[in-house]
């Protein structure tokens, strides 16, 4: 009975010991993609911030149409959107 006793507290601490392994290891891994999306949203609101002064810069320099200057700032997001896809995967 002692022996039954001891053989089930080792498989029980075997399989805890494994169960934590496993979830320190999704843990690891939900914390590297955590840090990609944020690391990927920072990209793209950097992009977005990048376009709004363009723009203005673009006005006030007044030497491109209003559809030029909003065209480059489409063209920087998208930039902005290809580094944040390049970040995430």
């Amino acid at each position: 009975m002692v022996e039954s006793r001891i053989r089930l507290w080792r498989r029980a601490v075997g399989t805890l010991t494994a169960v934590g392994f496993l979830a320190l290891s999704g843990a690891a891994l939900a914390t590297e993609q955590s840090q990609q999306r944020q690391e990927g949203r920072d990209a793209n609101q950097a992009a977005k911030q990048d376009a709004r002064s363009g723009k203005v810069d673009c006005r006030a320099e007044n030497n491109k149409s209003n559809a030029e200057c909003r065209q480059d700032k489409r063209d920087t997001k998208q930039d902005g959107r290809q580094e944040k896809r390049d970040v995430k995967y």
